[in-house]
């Protein structure tokens, strides 16, 4: 197979994909904005499912790797209401089908598998044109350029190459996230990690929400969720850490002290607001020569299906298996993963929406206990 494949993002569907290909003596380039794999924090845990991610990590030959990352037992949940009253603990399993692993690790781990050259770090597309029939011509801020005979975009949310093959936009949820964090060395470590327990940390309301986990250095991590039109995330200076708590809790108020304590005893100098956005439920677009796409550039969604990862991941290796197959035809493994993605995403995506509302809508948190009791059995 002589044709070019370049992959734009680094993250772990590209990384998939990059991966299975090379299994099979097939060559990638990946084009990476980020300077190096430690530039930017890579977030916290990821549930990894048996019908999808743990697939994708089977066919990249990496499973047996991937259970060497697995945390035994953070796959518990506890549930608790603004009063901090635990409305259900679901006790982690070493069975468990979705076992929980730091997105960090995971994604050094696909990184490693890959030999040293395939991706170019520090390389920012800033525009993307055809070029010929069915090439693609990328420029780099760095003033390089590259030219793909199929060009894949991996790149999230607000995916350049996206633009190429549709007009569709991520449009806002109406929930943002807003990160918290706390030192394993803190003074108040040990009360909230028991206030955590053993997993995640899910504390609901209508319309507001904290979710927390402890890291494997027994320093902890999450978010605030708060329904809020974008008109508050753009007035609210979070330039300031001091203000950022103090006009984080004021939205907790009423709420149990052990629960705002994660607000305000949080440490980040400056704390991230995330406003969640997704693409329309059903998103697709035509076939277009010489380009597709995989992960959130395809089907951002809301992270409350918990679908994201795995969904890129399986993207990934799903688009290896078909271009595997179709070696001297990639238009035709193009269309059969595509056709093949727009089937899988649909169902997922509508989930994730529906479960959003059940999240912060106006029967939280029972709406949660009633979601995740159908999941997992709880604790006896």
């Amino acid at each position: 197979m002589a044709k070019t494949i370049g992959i734009i993002g680094a993250g772990l569907g590209g990384l998939t994909l990059s991966r299975v290909l090379h299994l099979s003596g097939i060559n990638t380039i990946i084009f990476e904005a980020d300077t190096s794999p430690r530039a930017r924090p890579q977030g916290g845990l990821l549930d990894i499912h048996e019908h999808n991610g743990q697939l994708a990590l089977k066919q990249a030959g990496l499973y047996e790797e991937f259970l060497k990352l697995v945390r035994p037992a953070e796959d518990a949940k506890r549930i608790m209401d603004k009063d901090g009253t635990v409305l259900l603990d679901i006790r982690g399993s070493p069975l468990s089908q979705r076992p929980e692993v730091d997105r960090g690790e995971l994604r050094d781990m696909l990184i490693n598998s890959l030999p040293e050259h395939v991706i170019h770090w520090d390389h920012k597309a800033t525009s993307i044109d055809a070029f010929g029939t069915n090439q693609y011509e990328v420029k780099f801020a760095n003033g390089r350029a590259f030219r793909a005979d199929l060009l894949v975009g991996a790149d999230g949310a607000w995916s350049k190459v996206r633009s190429l093959m549709t007009s569709a936009k991520p449009e806002y949820s109406g929930t943002c996230f807003i990160e918290i964090a706390y030192p394993a060395d803190g003074r108040e470590a040990e009360g909230l990690a028991a206030v955590i327990g053993t997993g995640t940390l899910i504390a609901i309301a209508p319309g507001k929400g904290i979710i927390a986990h402890r890291n494997a250095d027994g320093s902890i991590a999450g978010y605030v969720a708060l329904n809020k039109p974008e008109s508050w995330i753009k007035s609210i200076d979070f330039s300031h850490a001091q203000n950022g708590r103090e006009v984080v809790s004021a939205q907790f108020k009423g709420w149990s002290e052990q629960l705002v304590n994660f607000i305000t005893t949080s440490t980040l100098e400056n704390p991230a607001i995330r406003p969640i956005f997704a693409l329309p439920v059903g998103h697709e677009w035509s076939r277009k020569a010489g380009i597709t796409l995989i992960g959130d550039a395809a089907h951002l969604m809301s992270p409350f299906a918990g679908e994201g990862a795995n969904l890129a991941m399986y993207d990934g290796a799903d688009l290896a298996g078909a271009i595997i197959a179709n070696p001297n035809d990639l238009e035709r493994a193009i269309l059969t993963y595509e056709r093949a993605l727009f089937e899988r995403s649909l169902d997922v995506a509508r989930m994730s929406a529906e479960n959003l509302k059940l999240f912060f809508g106006e029967t939280a948190p029972h709406s949660v206990v009633d979601l995740f009791s159908g999941l997992f059995s709880p604790e006896p």
